[in-house]
């Protein structure tokens, strides 16, 4: 059984932040990698930023310059720091975890967060 779950969502002013989080819970599951992506209404989900279990990173475009996603391995957690937040990231966003369960490569989602970016 794994489970992903995310919080940290919510209604926040243009420029402001917000911090998101996620956690995955699971037996038989190793670790590779989390990411963050979203969703906008009529778009298609895009990546907002991946954290492998070694630190590697990788944002999307929207995300540079603006967005932090930072990790504990020991809490199998991932955070998502978001500033200088703008209209235009208001969208549902969700956590992925990749790994494998004996051997066999597997990836799970968060029932995702409601991010709104409005005045």
């Amino acid at each position: 059984q794994v489970r992903v779950v995310e919080s940290g969502g919510g209604l926040v002013q243009p420029g402001g932040s917000l911090r998101l989080s996620c956690t995955v819970s699971a037996s038989r599951f190793r670790l590779h990698a989390m990411g963050w992506y979203r969703q906008a209404p009529g778009e298609e989900r895009e990546l907002v930023a991946r954290i492998t279990i070694d630190g590697d990173t990788r944002y999307g475009d929207p995300a540079k310059g603006r967005f932090t996603i930072s990790r504990d391995n020991a809490k199998n957690t991932v955070d998502l720091q978001m500033n200088s937040l703008e209209p235009e990231d208001t969208a549902v966003y969700s956590c992925n975890a990749e790994g494998d369960i004996g051997g066999a490569m597997v990836g799970y989602w968060g029932q995702g967060t409601q991010v709104t970016v409005s005045s």
